[in-house]
């Protein structure tokens, strides 16, 4: 029997002492994407913060078993090191530090955790330069600092690079295809795609379908109010896409 890689059971929490999430369940499996869809407001990027141990978030109910282990007992780093990645929807930038320096410390990070051997610049220019070609992207953002002078669609484009080099075992994209252009889109799908395998998952939050066209989820789940309301497969999420989520706003704002 497969044992999930993520459980979050009956999770409720908050932040700047306003409750948003009201008991969200979701089970994840090795080998699965599952797609988080909901209007603004719902909940969706508070979760994605909880998961990742983001400051300020505060979690009052349930529990989050990542991989059997207690995931809000873990630091922020100690959960990137056991392979949890998160895509923010607005990638912060890093002044000053190269991306290439960056990526490489924290791919060896996680390599040392696993009790792999650290990656030495030569390795490492290999990896990064088969995982460019991959995706399609500019040497270039290897030689700048960290999302520095980045454009919408480069910022994003840069963190599902990373997300390719570290190859998480369960990867949390929060609205990272907001404000894509067609092309920038291909590049995040073919970046989830790359990584789909029997021991890895992906969480995609998002609003619109139009991701789901390139990346065909196996589970689609309906976040309304600080609770998934509904799931299903890809055709939930193509009827979203016609209905929007007026069918589940209206009689939350009735109570």
């Amino acid at each position: 029997m497969r044992n999930p890689i993520l459980e979050i059971r009956n999770l409720s929490a908050g932040v700047e002492g306003r409750q948003i999430l009201n008991g969200v369940n979701l089970t994840i499996y090795p080998g699965e994407v599952h797609a988080l869809m909901g209007p603004n407001g719902s909940g969706k990027s508070t979760l994605a913060a909880v998961l990742a141990g983001r400051n300020g978030y505060v979690v009052t109910g349930g529990e989050v078993i990542y991989d059997g282990i207690n995931l809000l007992e873990l630091s922020p780093e100690e959960r990137a090191r056991r392979g949890l990645f998160l895509a923010f929807q607005y990638p912060v930038e890093i002044p000053g530090v190269n991306s290439t320096y960056f990526l490489r410390t924290a791919l060896n990070e996680i390599r040392k955790f696993r009790g792999l051997p650290e990656l030495d610049a030569m390795e490492f220019l290999e990896l990064v330069k088969a995982k460019v070609q991959l995706l399609g992207l500019d040497e270039q953002l290897l030689k700048r600092s960290v999302n520095e002078g980045f454009s919408g669609g480069e910022k994003k484009r840069n963190e599902v690079f990373q997300m390719a080099v570290l190859e998480p075992r369960l990867a949390v994209l929060d609205e990272t295809d907001s404000g894509l252009d067609i092309d920038a889109l291909r590049v995040v799908a073919n970046g989830v795609n790359s990584l789909r395998a029997p021991d890895k998952a992906q969480l995609l939050i998002t609003h619109y379908q139009r991701l789901l066209e390139y990346v065909v989820p196996d589970h689609v789940h309906v976040l309304v109010g600080g609770r998934i309301v509904l799931s299903g497969g890809r055709e939930l999420a193509r009827e979203l896409d016609k209905t929007g989520y007026d069918r589940f706003v209206k009689p939350e704002q009735g109570r």
